[in-house]
């Protein structure tokens, strides 16, 4: 579905902090995203995972540091698209909800059928063309939230625990449509708590703790042999705050 076109990334994060009424919630972030492997952002709640998506999504501006992009943030911002745990449906059909959003990215209207029925179809949701979108299960609901945004062909896609509120069968479902934008050529970039969702889906990991990056590693790496404390904690399941 994605058609060749020049890298958006890498995404270079440098030195990041975010403030917010006075109190700091990122301290001196850093990291390089390249194409290609699945990255997981890990840590407990209230780590910061979330925040970082946002900020590199462009959604928040960062109060120092820089978030840069290869071809600029006007570039980016075209090949980019975020997924959130609680996505928002139009009052809209299954359908309208996927061709609104590909006309507010300024696809042509005589494309726009397509390229939803195709949205659709990988994500299993066909059936449910016509139906309002606010009707569906929660699970199909954060389905067609991921189908709506990979019909706009993004380079890269942020996920905000797109799987919280899911039951395993629905988990599943959701889990098997970003391995299938992964194997397509599309950049994950992927929060979550989950250690074993972490551990089907990751290539590389960011473990966050209390607004820092305490480690960058590869998954194999990062879960056999953890380098801090926190991150050994995390990783035996034992509660950190």
């Amino acid at each position: 579905m994605m058609k060749m076109q020049s890298s958006i990334l890498p995404l270079d994060v440098r030195r990041l902090v975010f403030e917010a009424d006075s109190t700091r919630l990122l301290h001196d972030v850093g990291f390089s995203l390249q194409a290609g492997k699945r990255t997981v952002l890990l840590g407990p709640n209230g780590a910061g995972k979330i925040l970082l998506l946002r900020l590199c999504h462009g959604l928040l501006t960062p109060t120092a540091g820089e978030v840069s992009w290869s071809g600029g943030h006007e570039r980016a911002r075209k090949h980019q698209a975020m997924v959130f745990q609680q996505p928002v449906m139009l009052r809209r059909s299954v359908a309208g909800n996927i061709t609104h959003a590909l006309a507010a990215h300024g696809v042509p209207r005589a494309d726009r059928p397509d390229r939803a029925e195709a949205a659709l179809a990988l994500a299993g949701l066909s059936h449910l063309a016509r139906r309002p979108a606010r009707v569906l299960s929660g699970g199909e609901q954060q389905r067609l939230a991921l189908a709506r945004a990979w019909a706009t062909e993004p380079q890269v896609l942020f996920l905000d625990e797109p799987t919280a509120s899911l039951d395993p069968g629905a988990t599943r479902a959701v889990e098997t449509l970003i391995e299938g934008f992964h194997a397509a050529g599309t950049k994950i970039v992927m929060a979550t708590h989950d250690l074993a969702q972490a551990r089907r889906l990751a290539d590389e990991i960011l473990f966050v703790h209390k607004g820092r990056l305490l480690e960058s590693a590869d998954a194999e790496s990062f879960f056999d042999r953890p380098q801090t404390e926190e991150a050994l904690a995390f990783v035996a399941g034992e509660l950190l705050w």
